[in-house]
Order: structure tokens, then sequence, then C-alpha cells
């Protein structure tokens, strides 16, 4: 978990399956990256309620179950683990945004049970799709009731969404922090995919002048120039970074989509998975994974 003088790492991980061979989130511990937060994407409520998948296979299927094993292996290194959950895949959060409490409880109570058999430490909201403010609400305030005040929940918005611009949710984000920000741990806003730039701060700093606390907004990077527009080079990024963190000394740190397939300027292929991971370790002052972490929610 966080250090408190230094910012959160995070990478998503949905590419849990390629060619047939399963990826090992493992290295991330063996390779000595300073990564505080996996996510893993993408958890789909789909048209009947109780059939959720992660991706294409049931979240439960056979072929995931080491998976789930190595999420252990990973809590216990002292790494939290979320789920994403929505995404560019529409439909889960418009069978979640409802008044009807049978049908609100009919999608939830089996994602519900899902939290519950993974021991997964947290959830990610990456909403994709027009959603009512009421109901994103109601929907943490449900998870924080079930899940108590150590569970985190974070929610993944475009970056223009914390600018005041326009967004992919529909509701609007500052309301929902002043409302409710107090059940979110952070935000990780998504500078890439031609909705923001992290060439300079300018984009982070827009958002910061808005009145959004630092410690609550996490740059989002694209870790590979294949997984989607955005990609950076090494010296830019490490720019970037570090001036962030000499300007804001509580910087909420830098998620990267994704773990899978991950590049740098001086690792140019994609044979090692945690060449991102290893890249932020450095740029942000992570020197060696100390364990065990603290243990904080919010950290």
């Amino acid at each position: 978990m966080r250090s408190k003088n230094l910012p959160r790492i995070i990478c998503y991980q949905q590419t849990h399956f390629y060619n047939d061979q399963y990826i090992s989130l493992l290295p991330i511990i063996t390779e000595n990256t300073a990564v505080t937060h996996i996510i893993l994407a993408a958890i789909h409520l789909n048209d009947n309620p109780g059939d959720i998948t992660l991706n294409d296979d049931p979240y439960d299927a056979s072929k995931n179950e080491v998976l789930w094993a190595e999420v252990s292996v990973l809590q216990e290194s002292g790494i939290k683990v979320l789920g994403m959950l929505g995404g560019t895949a529409k439909g889960t959060f418009t069978r979640l945004d409802t008044e009807d409490d049978a049908r609100f409880n009919a999608f939830y109570e089996p994602l519900r049970h899902m939290i519950l058999t993974t021991g997964i430490d947290g959830i990610d909201l990456n909403v994709v799709e027009d959603m009512s403010l009421g109901g994103i609400i109601h929907l943490i305030d449900q998870m924080r009731r079930d899940f108590g005040g150590d569970f985190i929940i974070t929610v993944a918005p475009v970056a223009p969404a914390l600018q005041g611009k326009k967004h992919l949710s529909g509701f609007d984000y500052a309301l929902l922090e002043d409302i409710f920000g107090d059940n979110i741990a952070w935000y990780n806003a998504q500078f890439y995919c031609n909705w923001e730039s992290a060439e300079t701060t300018k984009g982070y700093d827009e958002i910061i002048a808005r009145g959004w606390n630092p410690e609550k907004v996490v740059m989002g990077l694209m870790t590979s120039p294949q997984s989607g527009a955005g990609w950076l080079p090494d010296e830019i990024v490490r720019n970037t970074l570090i001036t962030l963190t000499q300007r804001y000394p509580r910087f909420g740190g830098v998620m990267g989509w994704e773990y899978f397939g991950s590049v740098t300027t001086a690792d140019p292929s994609s044979g090692f998975h945690w060449s991102w991971a290893n890249l932020m370790t450095t740029t942000l002052g992570w020197s060696q994974r100390v364990l065990p972490f603290e243990t904080k929610s919010t950290a």
C-alpha cells in the first residue's frame, strides 16, 4: 500500500490471456516494481441478472482460477486489488441506474456475491454511458454499506469530466465529489485516447485549478502505442510526473492502461509487461518494494 509521501502506482489489467496463455501478474512483485494497486478489467453485468463476466467469460470460469489465486498472492504482498466495473461495453450501469428496488437488487446482489467470493479490495467504476447522479450515488452508497469503510471505491472518468467539459458518464463529477466525495477514494482520470494529454502538466493543472484535491486525482497514462492513442516517450512522461510531484506534494499518483504489453523508450519490446511499472517506480521516487505496506482504504 501507498507510503504517506509517495504517489500511487496503479496498473490496470484487461488482457488476462494472450494466444491462450495466461498473463501472470506476479512479476509485479518479483521484478521489484512498487505498484500499489492492480485493477482487473472488465466486469460486466449482462442482460440476465446474475450473468456476470470478466471480459467474455464468467468470472468464476475455471480458466480464471489462476487469476484469483494470484490475487491472493498480490494481496499478501501488500498490493490492493480492485475490479473495474463497466467500460466500453455499455449496459452495466444502465441496469443499476433505476429507482425500482427489485430491479436494482436483481443485478446488484450477484455483483455483491462476486465481490465477496473473489475477495477483491475494491471496485473501480468506469461509467462510459449515461448514468444519473442519483444512480451513481445509490450504487456507491450501497457498496459502502455492504463492504464497510476499508473497501476502496474509485471512479474512472476521462480527464475532461474533471475540467467541467464534455465527457461520457452523464452525471456531473464536481457535484458527485461535493455531495458524496467522502465515499470515493480517488479518480482515475484518463489522459489518453485524445481526451487529454500528459505531454505537459497543463491538463492536470486545469483540473486542480477547478478546486480538485490533487491527492484524489490520479493521472492515467497509456502504457503502449498498441493499446491506444496517447502513449508518450519516457523522458516526456518523466518530466511531466516530476513536475507534478514538485508542484503538488500530495500528487495522487499515476495509473497505466494496461499492464499487458507495456513498453518504454528504454525497453521498446513488449516482452516485459512490467517495464512501464518499473519506469514509474523510479520516476516517482520508489527505490524498492518494502513489505508489508501500510493499509488504508484511501491510500
